[in-house]
């Protein structure tokens, strides 16, 4: 299993350090291995590449602010929903939830009206809520079922102290609500850095769409660089899996609290 999941990950480095002219050999190891694609990719030396660098931080700003936004918005419902027990709060959340019996990819024409009613298209921020509003859900949920698992006697506590709704959010909550903060964010991070669809529809400036989408121009001709392709797919799958390596234990942590009650 851990071969067959590992295959293509080996293929797309064997395209990434072969000569143009050995790319498609079906060779298990290149005669002649290089970084000259890594070069080329780096120095923008190809028409598909003149935005390289540019659409590298596109990626990155939409997939940050996108988990941010999403931090913001589920932190917020989860405390409201667990702590201070709002009225209908528990039907808000199930009837986020209830959004994922669509299929997103059935949302993506109505999200194109939207955002073209607003006047968003071909606007990273288009993509941004787009991303915000899909993730949410589920962000909100997780953290709800983690607040549920701190103690009531802490906000009693507080409030005995003359601690207000504000400062129990602030100085309690969040604190002790750090590991599944974390692994919420890198959720919703890794999400909007590997959307596709969405970013193709919502964006069509090329010094606007994410790194993700224009990989897709490489299929574009018919002597595609598939080298250059691979390369390119190299590079970009990098800064997620560093990003989950980094936080794995708390996505382990963070997304499975309150699955299981002592």
């Amino acid at each position: 299993l851990a071969i067959w999941t590992l295959l293509p990950i080996y293929h797309l480095l064997l395209f990434a350090i072969s000569p143009k002219d050995q790319a498609m050999g079906g060779q298990l190891w290149p005669d002649s291995p290089t970084l000259r694609n890594f070069e080329i990719v780096f120095r923008q030396e190809h028409h598909y590449l003149n935005n390289f660098w540019l659409q590298m931080w596109n990626s990155l700003f939409i997939a940050v602010l996108a988990g941010l936004l999403t931090l913001a918005v589920a932190t917020g419902a989860a405390f409201a929903i667990s702590r201070l027990k709002v009225k209908g709060g528990r039907l808000a959340m199930n009837l986020a939830l209830f959004t994922y019996f669509i299929p997103a990819a059935f949302l993506a024409v109505p999200m194109y009206k939207t955002m073209g009613v607003y006047g968003l298209l071909n606007n990273q921020w288009s993509l941004i809520l787009a991303m915000v509003t899909i993730a949410t859900p589920y962000a909100i949920w997780v953290l709800k079922q983690a607040s549920d698992k701190l103690p009531f006697e802490l906000d009693e506590a507080a409030k005995i102290d003359g601690a207000s709704p504000l400062q129990l959010f602030r100085l309690v909550y969040l604190p002790l609500m750090t590991p599944s903060l974390v692994a919420v964010g890198t959720y919703a991070l890794l999400l909007a850095w590997n959307e596709y669809l969405y970013a193709f529809l919502l964006l069509s400036n090329d010094r606007q769409i994410t790194l993700g989408v224009a990989l897709g121009n490489f299929l574009a001709a018919d002597d595609s660089p598939w080298e250059l392709l691979m390369t390119t797919g190299l590079i970009y799958a990098i800064p997620p899996a560093a990003i989950y390596y980094t936080f794995k234990r708390y996505m382990v942590g963070g997304l499975t609290a309150g699955a299981v009650k002592s």
